[in-house]
């Protein structure tokens, strides 16, 4: 076993992707690694990498951690992100303990933990901020000033909407956070996410590792990020890194930190948003263009090591995009979603950062990002263009993700002239792609099984095996198919095939070529095209459908109840807030149809409901 200065031994409390990439650093170090688990996660990737695990209720139970971590013989605990990541407590409690906190001090993390007294460390350190305060004029936005991620944020335009606001914020903010505190300040109506690296040491050298671009979002959530941040003048560039690195040092900063800034794009002036005291879900792009190994430095430097590397040592090559692949329907609002995995491909020849595998059930109790996918090229457009490929190598059949989404964002042109701010998505509802081509490829295969039965399956690498001679059939997937194997179309339209191996299908439709991961089960039929998934499995005539009337109103998510505010029996008008539900950082309200009497109440607070379960009924009046 080797050791980095105190440390042989590293417990990551933490679950999933990261506890994966923070473990192959520990390997590459020939440190022991050490998992936690709930019971929900104990047979999944992140338990398996590690030499030991140790079962806990939660892993926000500060106490079971530290407990895990005597148990295992740890000497040091990586947080991670989320979770316990920036709970400063949490952090003095692992140094208590005679622990190794692999982070900043937690002095640093409590004087930038909220966002009112980061602004003011960030005045005095000469950073520029945001103006603050309803004067400002609206839009303003609202947000928490305990927390960031999203949670306890509003954007507000107009005095008569500010009072609604600031209470759907500060109860985010409470139940997030435990602090209802709010900041009012000017909202930047067409800003960039751009952010700087810094690395700061206990031997008083602090550097920055250049910056990123994290401005595709939706709802204040970064779903792509890269590095270097395009398009920046030199001037900004140079105030953004010099800024961030000041900002470190005014706090006495150690460890990997972020600094976020806001640039206006109408005044080309960038603005200190807040610092994120903790290694970040897109630290790969950095990684990628600087070629260093941000966890191994984290932990030289909680070990009391120098960093080892002075700023003109630090150097960047080529441009790296990462995107976050999410268990979300990016065409219903980003709602979040649930399932089994009954598929799961990666894309094979650039980094890909998951803990999903094929089986796996995909909850509503933790973050719904599944992975990420990250290239690296000598250029922004050589990196997009891997992007786009890799993106239609990766398949996640049984939940719906926002993969297919992701595809098409980058493929298309404002992502390709970097024109993308942070409220792009909120303007621009996506367009809910085609399922004709996989619809296509699904029918193809399911023809040919239906062919082949007892001589053979259709993924062989030599192609399709059939026992007779092609014919034309119907396939029922959901609307009838007609393949004609002899003449070589579906419904009409020419197709060839390339080839066929391991449920992957190589297709030429109409003389365009696919690639689609296709899935034809006895009842199941479903296909993966450019990333989006689709379910094409014919309706079981036996089951019948429901039809629920207009006064209906169901759970749009799966998740946790938090709100009921009528009872049955109660008059509502329309629009009227019944109740509110949340998963995964989405809260959401459900408002009554119409003008009405509450005739059915079938939610309860702190219950848990799944996707489309009836919460309410509303009968119009007459």
């Amino acid at each position: 076993m080797s050791s980095i200065g105190p440390i042989e031994s590293v417990l990551v409390a933490n679950r999933g992707e990261i506890a994966r990439r923070v473990f192959r650093s520990c390997r590459d170090l020939g440190l022991r690694t050490v998992a936690v688990h709930t019971d929900a996660d104990a047979r999944t990737p992140h338990v398996r990498d590690a030499d030991v695990a140790i079962r806990v209720d939660s892993y926000l139970d500060a106490a079971q951690v530290l407990a895990a971590a005597r148990e295992a013989g740890a000497d040091a605990i990586h947080p991670g992100y989320g979770f316990l990541s920036e709970n400063a407590a949490f952090a003095r409690a692992v140094r208590d303990a005679g622990l190794v906190w692999v982070g900043p001090p937690p002095e640093a993390m409590e004087a930038m933990a909220r966002k009112d007294h980061a602004r003011e460390i960030a005045v005095a350190a000469g950073v520029p901020v945001v103006p603050r305060g309803e004067d400002a004029g609206f839009p303003v936005l609202v947000k928490a000033a305990a927390g960031g991620g999203g949670k306890g944020m509003r954007v507000v335009r107009s005095a008569a909407e500010l009072d609604e606001a600031k209470a759907a914020a500060a109860r985010e903010a409470a139940s997030a956070f435990g602090d209802d505190t709010l900041l009012i300040e000017k909202y930047v109506e067409r800003g960039r996410h751009i952010e700087v690296q810094v690395f700061g040491d206990s031997h008083g050298r602090v550097i920055h590792l250049g910056t990123r671009d994290c401005s595709a979002q939706r709802r204040h959530q970064k779903v792509v990020e890269e590095a270097p941040a395009p398009t920046l003048t030199d001037h900004q560039r140079a105030l953004v890194q010099d800024s961030a690195v000041a900002l470190a040092a005014q706090v006495g900063y150690t460890n990997a930190g972020t600094v976020e800034f806001l640039l206006d794009e109408a005044t080309g002036e960038p603005y200190f948003l807040e610092m994120n005291t903790r290694l970040q879900v897109e630290h790969p792009v950095t990684e990628e263009v600087t070629g260093l190994d941000l966890v191994e430095l984290q932990l030289r430097v909680a070990a009391g090591e120098p960093l080892g590397i002075a700023q003109d040592d630090v150097a960047t090559t080529g441009h790296a995009i990462e995107v976050r692949i999410y268990a979300e329907d990016p065409y219903a609002g980003f709602l979040p979603q649930a399932g089994t995995a009954r598929l799961v491909r990666w894309p094979a020849g650039v980094r890909a950062d998951h803990a999903l595998e094929s089986g796996q059930v995909v909850s509503t109790a933790y973050d719904p990002m599944l992975g990420k996918v990250v290239v690296h090229a000598a250029d922004r457009e050589a990196a997009r263009l891997a992007l786009v490929d890799a993106l239609d190598e990766t398949a996640i059949l049984g939940v719906t993700t926002n993969t297919g989404f992701l595809r098409q964002l980058v493929a298309g042109d404002e992502f390709r002239d970097a024109t993308i701010d942070t409220a792009w998505l909120d303007r621009h509802e996506p367009a809910r792609p085609s399922a004709d081509v996989a619809r296509t490829c699904v029918a193809w295969v399911s023809a040919m099984l239906a062919a082949m039965r007892g001589t053979g399956h259709p993924f062989q690498s030599d192609g399709w095996r059939a026992g007779a001679d092609p014919v034309a059939t119907v396939v029922d997937l959901d609307r009838p198919v007609r393949v004609d194997r002899r003449l070589g179309t579906v419904d009409g339209v020419p197709v060839r095939q390339h080839s066929a191996e391991s449920h992957v299908l190589d297709l030429s439709v109409a003389g365009v070529r696919h690639r689609a991961v296709v899935n034809v089960q006895p009842h199941r039929a479903e296909a993966v095209h450019h990333g989006q998934w689709f379910d094409l499995t014919p309706p079981d005539p036996a089951a019948g459908h429901e039809v629920a009337g207009d006064g209906t109103i169901t759970s749009p998510m799966p998740g946790t109840v938090l709100d009921v505010r009528v009872g049955e029996g109660e008059a509502v008008e329309e629009g009227q807030v019944l109740g509110v539900v949340e998963a995964m950082k989405m809260e959401l309200a459900l408002r009554a149809p119409y003008a009405g009497t509450v005739t059915r109440v079938a939610a309860a607070v702190g219950g848990q409901v799944a996707l489309g379960a009836l919460l309410f009924e509303v009968t119009a009046h007459e």
